[in-house]
């Protein structure tokens, strides 16, 4: 029986939280889901209601791309990532991250998945 973790939006908000930290500008600690995501598309967005529109669509998409993964993930995913990788076990940790474009890691096979 394969075991598989996969939360795409706290995956992105972990993101979020360390682009912030990073900036010199942290996030308190204390702030919930929504705020943290609000601060993120408040820097480019035109208003707060773009904004919140922003929010609601990234939610969308990810929520969207996390039940695709779990929905084909032993017809689709596992055969795929048994021929390109020389991964064999049974534990699977899918992770949403930021490098030179958006993508989903399976982080036991290094598997990856652009968006």
């Amino acid at each position: 029986m394969n075991a598989m973790k996969i939360d795409l939006c706290t995956d992105w908000l972990d993101t979020v939280k360390e682009i912030f930290r990073g900036s010199g500008y942290p996030l308190p600690e204390d702030m919930d889901d929504r705020d943290v995501a609000m601060s993120y598309f408040l820097q480019t967005a035109e208003s707060e209601a773009d904004a919140a529109l922003q929010l609601e669509a990234n939610q969308e998409r990810l929520a969207t791309v996390q039940k695709l993964i779990e929905d084909h993930f032993e017809t689709v995913i596992l055969p795929d990532i048994r021929n390109r990788t020389s991964y064999t076990g049974d534990r699977f940790v899918f992770k949403w991250v930021y490098n030179q474009g958006e993508h989903v890691v399976e982080q036991h096979s290094k598997y990856r998945i652009p968006l």
